[in-house]
């Protein structure tokens, strides 16, 4: 079948289109910035992308009229809280107006759980997507899922920061809230199952797991998996400002992320039973066997997709990384330096593997006190880390940078800052004819970003210097 697949570069979507090309279906990709595009399907004849904007209703030309299938699979907790709800809509009808004029039979959405009667801004907005995406003109399929648990999902995530990281607990009353978490293997399992499944066509399904669990029993559950004892008190005392930024502090989330996730974690998660799991023979594991799945892929350095990927993840990035590809000289600051290499190979997978756990190679104190500085100040700090150990995709988030351009055969890595500055900056490691250049570029925002780089740049020449000498060093 000929699948158009919303959201290719999300965290569900990056999952299902390996499924789906295994399955021999032909896809065509929309994405909103097509440098994220990733080069491992640049040889696939059965995959193709297309540079869309769901908000720029005129983009939408580009989708193909000869459709059988599309999946809806965009989400944002917004970098705008105020109004995220009001894109959505719009993404959600310009969606529907353009899949309205090709010959798609069915459109498959992924929402939340929305059966309290009382929901959050976010979880509102999923169910009034779901009413948008309604036509008589295609059969709509909707799954709402439980909390998510997978390896790079933000639940997980979360989840795994706050118990690896504190023994002790004084957390919200919202940790009493019940949900039912479900597995991201099964998600995926309802998604491509529901292919072409008539009986699905006009209907609604909530997918869950086998337990009703409060976020507190999710978090002594991870932490006894982990061999880890954790006590945990709840207080009625947290205002939702405080709970947000008790998230932000403690987790890698952004504060903006954390205040969506706040405002809907008071609000339970329990799902409706259903037919479904018989039709599409899918019964979910239990919580216990998704987090030994996502440890499973952790520990084989194999995480496809991770939340923090996501531009929300972002300080300040908006949308399209190419923007930022062409580095500015015209009233910048540069640090230059160059060495010769010995070893191009292994100079190379040092490049590809700074950041995260691995460290900035030289002057590691200095990149953590940076850190909590811009978390200090709102920033993402270095709390993000990386998605994998050694590998680099366009678009990953890379502590507190953007990877904008990563390219082994070129010998080029380029990473745009996305901490609290007064100005933009930029890091290029590239090697040409076995010497490495190291270039960092400033270009600063009036006179608070010139007396900003005045008094970083001996720590840059410290910092800088060290690790390009140590980048080389053979052994």
């Amino acid at each position: 079948m000929k699948i158009l697949i919303t959201g290719a570069t999300g965290y569900i979507g990056k999952r299902l289109i390996p499924i789906l090309l295994n399955e021999g279906h032909h896809l065509i990709c929309t994405v909103r910035d097509i440098a994220r595009i990733e080069h491992l399907y640049a040889k696939d004849e059965k995959i193709e992308f297309v540079e869309i904007d769901f908000l720029k209703a005129n983009s939408l030309r580009l989708i193909p009229s000869e459709i059988d299938i599309a999946f809806y699979l965009i989400h944002s907790m917004s970098n705008s809280a105020k109004e995220f709800h009001i894109l959505e809509e719009r993404c959600a009808f310009n969606f529907k107006r353009a899949l309205e004029k090709t010959s798609v039979k069915q459109v498959i959405y992924l929402s939340g759980i929305t059966n309290d009667t009382k929901l959050s801004k976010h979880l509102l907005s999923r169910k009034n997507v779901e009413k948008t995406l309604q036509s008589k003109q295609y059969a709509l399929t909707t799954f709402k899922a439980g909390i998510i648990v997978g390896s790079g999902s933000s639940s997980f995530e979360i989840i795994r920061d706050l118990v690896e990281k504190l023994p002790f607990m004084i957390a919200p009353r919202w940790l009493n809230t019940k949900t039912q978490p479900i597995g991201v293997r099964d998600v995926l399992s309802f998604l491509s199952k529901a292919i072409g499944k008539k009986e699905l066509y006009h209907k609604s399904f909530d997918i869950f797991g086998p337990q009703v669990l409060t976020y507190k029993e999710m978090l002594l559950q991870f932490a006894k998996f982990r061999g880890l004892k954790r006590t945990i008190v709840t207080v009625p005392i947290m205002t939702p400002k405080l709970s947000s930024y008790w998230l932000y502090f403690v987790t890698s989330t952004s504060y903006k992320l954390a205040s969506s996730l706040v405002n809907s974690m008071g609000i339970e998660i329990i799902g409706e039973k259903s037919s479904i799991n018989s039709l599409l023979e899918i019964y979910p594991m239990n919580y216990k066997k998704a987090i030994e799945l996502a440890f499973i892929k952790i520990e084989q350095n194999s995480i496809i997709s991770s939340w923090k990927d996501s531009y929300i993840s972002s300080g300040k990035l908006q949308n399209y990384i190419h923007k930022y590809i062409n580095v500015p000289s015209y009233g910048c600051f540069k640090d230059f330096k160059q060495r010769d290499v010995i070893d191009t190979e292994k100079t190379i997978n040092k490049i590809w593997s700074i950041g995260g756990n691995n460290g900035w190679y030289y002057g590691t104190f200095l990149w953590k006190i940076r850190g909590y500085i811009d978390q200090f100040y709102g920033g993402t700090g270095l709390r993000r880390g990386r998605r994998s150990p050694t590998e680099l995709r366009n678009g990953d988030a890379l502590d507190f940078w953007r990877v904008i351009y990563a390219d082994k055969n070129q010998k080029k890595l380029l990473l745009y800052a996305e901490m609290k500055l007064p100005g933009e900056a930029w890091l290029e490691f590239k090697i040409e004819k076995n010497v490495l250049y190291q270039t960092a570029t400033f270009r600063p925002k009036g006179v608070a970003g010139r007396l900003y780089w005045y008094l970083v740049t001996p720590l840059h020449w410290f910092v800088f210097n060290g690790m390009i000498n140590r980048i080389i060093k053979t052994k």
